[in-house]
């Protein structure tokens, strides 16, 4: 039995113990104080409850599922709670790239690493779900995790914005193969319109490390751990989404 089913079966003993214990202290019983300081009779009980338990094993099981239940339903409501403490930095950070309608009526952020690789597929149904509905707006929330060439291009696609050039470039980002060295970063800007020797002094801007940072809390906070993580509402998807579920998601907003 592994140490989670001991504490269990031990939490359950217990209970039981509790209720034996209330049982024989009854006026049925015929007695005011149960037997509990006799560590005989509290041993014969824990031997009858271990008994009872191996005999039937789905106790056990039964009970984690419902402990699991309950620790899912708890976190849930810890996470909707923090991003509703959080709306402003979510939704209305002026660090924080926007694309398709600025006032549309619903929104979806999503915390995402260039060289993710689930990011690079689902960046496709991001751009065709802006194509698809008008009214949806999307926030971006850089949060790069897998190491410096993912720090990069995160500095370079939100220095990107001093030129008005970020949303082509964020979607070349997202499509290009191979390793985003600075210089292949740097290539890929001039694919896009950017002036590339402009682009390399501007990532150069400590602000732009503070925006990451600041996401990376954001982050923590909504226990955000993976890429991509998709907010609409007050609910979080992680993991890759195709284009019925986004739609199905943005859809879901609008009802509520």
């Amino acid at each position: 039995m592994d140490a989670v089913a001991s504490r269990v079966m031990v939490k359950v003993a217990l209970a039981i113990l509790v209720w034996y214990a209330g049982l024989l202290s009854s006026p049925a019983f015929g007695q005011s104080t149960a037997p509990t300081a006799d560590p005989a009779w509290r041993q014969s009980i824990e031997q009858v409850i271990e008994s009872y338990i191996r005999s039937h094993p789905e106790v056990i099981e039964q009970t984690l599922q419902a402990l699991e239940a309950t620790r899912q339903e708890e976190e849930q409501a810890s996470v909707k709670q923090a991003i509703v403490a959080h709306q402003s930095e979510l939704l209305h950070d002026p660090a924080s790239p926007v694309s398709g309608d600025p006032t549309g009526d619903v929104t979806v952020i999503e915390f995402f690493d260039y060289r993710c690789g689930f990011c690079k597929r689902v960046a496709g149904a991001i751009t065709q779900l802006q194509k698809d509905d008008a009214r949806v707006r999307i926030v971006y929330k850089d949060f790069p995790i897998l190491g410096h060439d993912s720090v990069q291009a995160a500095k370079a696609a939100l220095a990107s914005r001093t030129q008005g050039r970020h949303q082509a470039f964020h979607e070349a980002l997202l499509a290009a193969n191979g390793d985003l060295s600075k210089e292949h970063v740097l290539q890929i800007a001039r694919g896009v319109g950017l002036d590339a020797k402009k682009l390399e002094m501007d990532m150069e801007n400590p602000e732009w490390l503070m925006i990451i940072e600041r996401n990376r809390a954001l982050a923590k906070v909504l226990r955000v751990t993976g890429t991509p993580a998709f907010i609409v509402g007050n609910e979080i998807v992680p993991g890759e989404m195709n284009l019925t579920a986004l739609k199905d998601l943005v859809a879901g907003a609008r009802t509520r």
